[in-house]
């Protein structure tokens, strides 16, 4: 089973999708930890990609593609792909709806959780303080969401009219977000 979970930097994506992981035994795909990694390793994506994230800006989508190509087309992730973060464009969403088509895959279901800038500020306020992440600055996040709203509104409606596709308030409760998301696949 393919999931796609997306909304606003901070909306829960990460936590639901390691809920979702230990669940169905399947693998986290997310484009934040992937950059991170990048990052981590000093390499030249990595430092494209600081240098992107200190402006606020998203990372260009050739490079997230490719990364995302690598795990896609990886015969033992068949059919147990949790997405956290990606696609965040709609060149990211139709590239992801080819590499499924060419491996033979498709989304099951379809996640977006909705939550307002105010609840946003909080939550990375809190795991700024717990994880320490330095991508957690709250000007970039501020920066981020008011990016994330723009260049995710084509994608919101690319997968919007599909009937895999629920909306979810990420402003609940991490356990009632989770028993939505579990309704909604019926398991």
């Amino acid at each position: 089973m393919n999931i796609i979970l997306f909304g606003p930097p901070g909306a829960g994506k990460g936590t639901q999708a390691k809920y979702l992981v230990k669940k169905l035994s399947a693998f986290q795909v997310s484009t934040g930890d992937i950059l991170r990694d990048e990052i981590k390793n000093n390499t030249y994506i990595g430092k494209k990609i600081i240098s992107n994230m200190n402006e606020g800006k998203f990372i260009d989508d050739e490079i997230v593609n490719k990364l995302i190509e690598n795990i896609v087309s990886n015969p033992s992730k068949k059919n147990k792909l949790i997405f956290d973060g990606y696609p965040r464009s709609l060149m990211q969403a139709e590239n992801l709806t080819l590499l499924l088509n060419k491996s033979n895959q498709k989304i099951n279901f379809i996640f977006f959780l909705n939550v307002n800038k105010e609840t946003i500020i909080k939550r990375i306020a809190k795991r700024k303080n717990l994880e320490n992440r330095t991508d957690d600055d709250l000007d970039t996040i501020l920066k981020r969401y008011d990016k994330y709203m723009e260049t995710t509104k084509p994608v919101l409606d690319f997968y919007s009219k599909n009937a895999n596709f629920f909306e979810i308030d990420g402003g609940q409760e991490i356990s009632e977000i989770s028993r939505k998301i579990d309704t909604f696949m019926n398991v």
